[in-house]
């Protein structure tokens, strides 16, 4: 038996691990929460640990199974990354339909966490784009799950934190594209009445739009930043199908935090003053514009020693200039620096998944150096205000959202709980759903 150490966060210690195949002997003699699968082990929170269990690497299965170049369906083990996928799809024209800031995470960790990319007001996120699943259940059953097949079950386990049983495997539908490289659209803008006077109209004309805030201007430059739109490129672009990139690597984490007030005040200001006012376009590789940060080894060990906390919430378009501000302003006042600070509209596409996040709406996501109390002070006290404002907060990357708040965010928990397999459990479901189950 292995050990396995979380990539994404230096918290906490390395965990037991088999392969699934050796889970799949055990079948018969499972003891209760005794496993958990994973895949990357990017993941910032606990919902990726299960310290009083094992965990099954699911990175072990990564095949493609199966893929049509005439319509984009593809099938493949849990364990192929997403990145695997575009290797094999994108000289064929075909792109991920949804994918987030890495292609290292791996299909059924997209699954598990029903990850979003900058096209959501668009296309929704990952679930929407799975047309089946097999799942393999404690109790020895193998279950095609389908929104026609074990319906409920198939919507349990997108977004369902791989608690409904291990995924065995994926069959997706991706996206024709002329090319994978996008043509981007870079627009400043001095405040946060700018951005939400902008981004429906992007949303309308692009494929992909997020946004950069500056988390510390304050005053009349509240909410400065540049917003992205942009959508893949003709078939003309001469950039090659898979880029090179040239491998960087952050060898230690620094003995005190680099990205502190003082550092990111003057990056945000040469960051935002860079981008000419008034919109520029150019076109950008795909690998570049989509996952920027994978051609950096350990680059979260910048955040020091303690690692990064994040903290991604959504809350409702009705209140969002209100919420945003607030938002951005207890974190100043709370003597907290955001390293990358991320606003995006979420768009009314229905989530596939029971416990998706993503919901209509907008969406700030902040990542903070972690120092200890005084960050998870900061954290609880931006729970509350999303709360307070109807929305939700993201479990992906969360280590101590309290029950309470998971509540408020995911009231269809319950029924989760119902589906879940005796034999998962992670260290993020004790602390929050079975701490509800049993007060």
């Amino acid at each position: 038996m292995d050990e396995f150490e979380n990539e994404g966060q230096p918290r906490g210690s390395p965990r037991r691990i088999i392969s699934p195949d050796d889970y799949e002997d055990r079948i018969g003699s499972i003891e209760p929460m005794a496993f958990l699968p994973v895949g990357s082990g990017l993941s910032y929170g606990d919902g990726r640990r299960n310290d009083s269990g094992t965990l099954i690497e699911c990175g072990r299965h990564n095949r493609i199974l199966a893929f049509d170049p005439g319509t984009g369906i593809l099938t493949c083990e849990a364990g192929v990354t997403l990145g695997d996928i575009l290797a094999r799809a994108v000289p064929h024209r075909f792109f991920l339909p949804v994918t987030p800031a890495t292609a290292l995470v791996t299909v059924g960790g997209a699954v598990a966490n029903d990850v979003h990319g900058g096209n959501h007001h668009g296309r929704g996120s990952f679930g929407n784009h799975v047309r089946r699943l097999t799942l393999l259940r404690s109790a020895g059953e193998r279950m095609v799950c389908s929104p026609e097949e074990n319906a409920e079950l198939f919507a349990a386990t997108i977004g369902g934190m791989g608690l409904t049983g291990l995924i065995l495997d994926v069959e997706l539908r991706l996206m024709k594209v002329p090319s994978p490289h996008v043509q981007r659209h870079t627009i400043r803008f001095e405040n946060l009445d700018q951005y939400f006077t902008l981004v429906d109209r992007a949303g309308e004309e692009h494929e992909y739009v997020a946004a950069w805030v500056d988390q510390l201007a304050t005053g009349r430059r509240t909410g400065r930043g540049v917003l992205w739109a942009a959508d893949h490129a003709d078939g003309a672009c001469e950039f090659p199908d898979i880029p090179k990139r040239l491998k960087l690597s952050v060898p230690f984490s620094p003995p005190v935090n680099l990205l502190n007030s003082v550092t990111l005040r003057a990056w945000n200001e040469y960051r935002f003053r860079k981008q000419s006012p008034g919109e520029t376009v150019s076109t950008v590789k795909w690998t570049t514009y989509f996952h920027p940060l994978d051609g950096i080894n350990g680059w979260n060990r910048l955040y020091g020693r303690r690692g990064l906390c994040q903290h991604q919430s959504v809350y409702p378009a009705a209140n969002a200039p209100e919420t945003t501000a607030r938002l951005l302003e207890t974190a100043r006042r709370m003597g907290h620096a955001s390293v990358q600070t991320r606003l995006q509209r979420f768009g009314d596409v229905a989530a596939s998944g029971l416990l998706s996040f993503p919901r209509p709406g907008f969406s700030l996501t902040l990542d903070f150096a972690d120092h200890g109390e005084t960050t998870i002070k900061l954290l609880d006290a931006l729970d509350r205000i999303v709360v307070e404002a109807g929305g939700a907060i993201s479990p992906c990357g969360d280590f101590r959202m309290s029950p309470e708040a998971f509540d408020a965010s995911f009231p269809s928990w319950r029924r989760l709980e119902a589906l879940r397999d005796p034999a998962m459990a992670s260290n993020f479901w004790r602390r929050t759903a079975l701490a509800l189950r049993a007060g």
